[in-house]
């Protein structure tokens, strides 16, 4: 397994905190179901440098986690058809 570092933000305008922590349960649930998670960290709601999808703020999430790699492209897809989330990246680290 290789250590990843990924970065989602979640639209913080429509939904409430109760659904940003559910759809963030649910990432974590699926990265704990392929992998591993060694560190997470709910930087909450910042204003973004430009707008996403009509959005000027979001709600940031940074989970450091192992995973196999063809597993990333699980977690991608997973971000890709959650509509909460608003932008999403995934880096292999060192």
């Amino acid at each position: 397994m290789k250590d990843y570092e990924t970065v989602f933000i979640m639209n913080c305008d429509d939904y409430t905190e109760e659904q940003r922590q559910k759809v963030a349960k649910k990432i974590e649930n699926h990265i704990k179901e392929n992998g591993k998670i060694n560190k997470i960290e709910d930087l909450g709601k910042k204003r973004l440098a430009y707008e996403v999808k009509g959005h000027s703020e979001g709600h940031y999430y940074i989970i450091q986690c192992s995973m196999k790699s063809e597993k990333i492209s699980e977690l991608e897809r997973l971000y890709r058809i959650t509509g909460e989330i608003l932008k999403f990246i995934t880096v292999r680290q060192d």
